[in-house]
């Protein structure tokens, strides 16, 4: 029940952000960063994607913000980003993967 639920709700995910750069890592598939950035923004909450990286996501009123909110910000060698803005919050939201 929990592999089918948890395929479901990564498809859904995948489908809004419309990826094109989608990665398949042990059998899951990953969106990227940026992909994962738009995702959370459409929908206004902070929820990390399970990518089999260290993910740091955060949200403030300007793009430094957000990304200075992300978790490990500054204490890790960050590997990729994204930053995305919710016109319906009307904040952006960041995501961070470290090495």
């Amino acid at each position: 029940m929990r592999s089918v639920l948890a395929a479901l709700v990564l498809s859904a995910m995948v489908s809004v952000a419309a990826a094109d750069t989608v990665i398949v890592r042990g059998g899951a598939a990953v969106i990227s960063a940026q992909d994962h950035a738009t995702i959370i923004a459409r929908r206004g909450t902070l929820v990390h994607s399970h990518c089999g990286q260290t993910e740091g996501i955060g949200m403030g009123a300007t793009p430094e913000a957000a990304r200075r909110n992300c978790c490990y910000f500054g204490r890790r060698q960050i590997v990729e980003e994204g930053v995305a803005y919710s016109p319906v919050t009307r904040r952006w939201y960041a995501v961070i993967r470290y090495r």
